[in-house]
């Protein structure tokens, strides 16, 4: 991707925060504040590679601090720039304010390609990042937490806590620095499924949607829908595998980087995942279907669409081959302005990423108040609501001289686990924040997009903490 095009992204950002903020009744002087980023932090530092010292050129961007801490991935890319750090930062601000998590949005950047590095030279890189953060106050748990992004994941994020620790060892609530731990170094149950899972709850919601519905012209229901997925990484995996087992969906085209494969009659996601790790590729997975070209993905007829990899990959130059009913932004900007106003003249449906792809953040929450009480989900009340559930079955089988089988009864008095738990929050998040943004977008005809209604929600939002913080009287 060219640095051109990730300006672009950047310029869509900003160009949909117009659009939307056209909507709202807030103050130009508080928009403009909301608008832009408070503070951007660029960094060169030397790590040894090999025999020899390389210059690592990275980033840091808190976007808004209406709420503390700042809350946003890092992300391990070559491609990385200013532009784009500052683009998914902006998009974090709105995003926490979409699914009512206290934070302000930030986001962060190392130019490397992780593919080019061994674990060795990956850690020394990620550790002297880490020590540039902490020597400007750039993370804390109650500064600015990162957590993991494209090319990042649980191994690197133990690697900053680890680095934290080192300096600030009598801070009792380190461990709260940075998210998307290890379970077994004060991680949570549940955080490395959390978007996808997210991507699917939204999903539901949305074919839930009579309004939605009767838009597309398709029936109630995700189950028999037919998806095609871009990107198998842990959004795409985690949304297909969730959508196909516990939605039903139809998976009928997966896109990675070595091309794009298609099967009408269904890829079974656990078996795809499974051949691509045997074989380092999909291509020549049994009874599919390699399309000519890797891009090919864009133009496969569904009812789901879902790019999951990396942004500005449906452009203007291509939006006119959609042939999807609903495009779900499981990616961070995947869809240009440009090509938006083309998809909405076609009639697609488009789920924002602010909203779609926010289940990261949200469990990353949870995982940081985890961190701030030093105690595991359920802890205190599993085996309390246990015993009241058993209690109850027991009652009831006295009145009524029936047994439950050992297997019924085990289901009905199981008391929740963490993951039970997080998966609960979760899905509360993701159904009370698209409730609000339908509403939004149904009540107001001037609203042409789901994305609109989305900002529209979160700009509210932001800026009714601004006024209470009493910075716009």
């Amino acid at each position: 991707m060219s640095s051109s095009k990730q300006a672009r992204f950047f310029e869509s950002v900003q160009r949909n925060f117009d659009r939307a903020a056209a909507h709202t009744n807030i103050h130009p002087g508080l928009l403009a504040q909301i608008k832009v980023c408070n503070a951007v932090y660029q960094m060169n530092f030397p790590v040894k590679i090999g025999d020899t010292y390389q210059v690592i050129e990275a980033y840091r961007v808190q976007h808004s601090h209406h709420r503390l801490p700042t809350k946003g991935g890092i992300r391990f890319s070559h491609l990385v720039d200013q532009d784009e750090v500052m683009a998914l930062a902006a998009l974090m601000t709105y995003k926490c304010a979409i699914v009512d998590v206290p934070f302000g949005g930030a986001k962060g950047g190392v130019k490397v390609s992780p593919r080019a590095y061994t674990a060795e030279e990956l850690e020394r890189i990620t550790r002297r990042y880490t020590v540039e953060l902490i020597r400007k106050n750039f993370i804390g748990p109650s500064l600015d937490v990162p957590a993991p992004d494209y090319g990042t994941g649980e191994r690197e994020m133990a690697w900053i806590l680890d680095t934290y620790q080192t300096f600030k060892g009598g801070e009792i609530d380190a461990a709260g620095c940075v998210t998307g731990k290890p379970v077994n170094q004060s991680g949570i149950r549940g955080r490395t499924e959390a978007t996808g899972r997210g991507v699917f709850y939204g999903l539901r919601e949305a074919f839930n949607d009579e309004k939605i519905l009767k838009k597309i012209g398709c029936t109630k229901g995700l189950a028999g829908k037919t998806m095609v997925i871009q990107g198998m990484g842990n959004v795409g995996s985690y949304a297909g595998l969730i959508s196909q087992k516990e939605g039903d969906v139809k998976i009928i085209g997966l896109s990675e980087l070595e091309g794009t494969i298609v099967k009408e009659d269904g890829i079974d996601m656990e078996a795809a995942l499974a051949y691509r790790k045997e074989h380092g590729t999909i291509l020549g997975f049994p009874g599919s279907t390699t399309l000519p070209d890797r891009g090919d993905w864009v133009s496969i007829e569904c009812d789901i669409l879902l790019p999951a990899a990396l942004e500005s990959v449906i452009t203007i130059e291509n939006a006119h081959l959609v042939r999807a009913k609903v495009i779900g932004e499981a990616a961070n900007g995947p869809v240009t302005a440009n090509a938006e106003e083309v998809l909405l003249k076609n009639g697609v449906v488009i789920l924002p990423d602010m909203y779609l792809n926010a289940g990261g953040v949200t469990v990353s929450y949870f995982e940081w108040l985890k961190n701030l009480s030093h105690m595991r989900f359920g802890r205190m009340d599993k085996r309390f609501n246990q015993n009241t559930y058993g209690n109850i079955v027991s009652t009831v089988e006295q009145l009524t001289g029936k047994t439950i089988g050992e297997k019924e009864k085990t289901i009905l008095t199981k008391g929740a686990d963490e993951i039970d738990l997080v998966r609960s929050g979760l899905e509360e998040t993701m159904v009370n924040a698209y409730q609000n943004i339908a509403t939004i977008y149904h009540s107001n005809p001037k609203i042409v997009s789901m994305r609109d209604a989305a900002f529209v929600s979160a700009l509210e939002k932001v800026a009714n903490d601004y006024m209470t913080l009493g910075v716009f009287p």
